[in-house]
């Protein structure tokens, strides 16, 4: 057996671990996180990937904010940011850690007095896709 077939399994435990870490904030891994953990692997960058990880992992687990605040101020903040598609990844992440939608909508109302209306407007959108997501699940 080469050395390259012994380490194959390893990389693969390796990077199901970092999967599982994103799987307990969002309940999925994002399609970004695991287009860059196909990247690391193909160009033997894993080691990054893993420690990025590692710390997300202790800021988000360690902080006394708790997984839902952490995701509201995350979603807030890439309102503020403009950051379309990771506003919308952490709003899934907020209703997974307990939120709801009154709360989604808490946060872009503070988005509109601290960032103005296009935040505003970005959450209101998110959380829209959200609720017509909710209808169709209901139906």
């Amino acid at each position: 057996m080469t050395d390259d077939a012994l380490t194959q399994p390893a990389e693969a435990i390796r990077i199901e671990t970092v999967r599982d870490r994103y799987r307990a904030t969002f309940g999925a891994v994002p399609s970004g996180v695991a287009a860059r953990l196909r990247v690391a692997r193909a160009l033997g960058r894993l080691d990054t990937e893993e420690a990025f990880a590692e710390l997300r992992h202790i800021v988000l687990t360690d902080n006394p904010l708790g997984d839902r605040v952490q995701q509201l101020v995350h979603f807030g903040q890439l309102l503020a940011l403009g950051r379309t598609d990771p506003a919308r990844l952490h709003a899934r992440g907020a209703l997974h850690a307990g939120a709801d939608l009154v709360d989604l909508v808490g946060v872009a109302e503070t988005a509109l007095i601290t960032a103005g209306a296009p935040a505003y407007a970005l959450g209101i959108e998110i959380i829209a896709e959200l609720l017509e997501a909710e209808d169709r699940k209901s139906v």
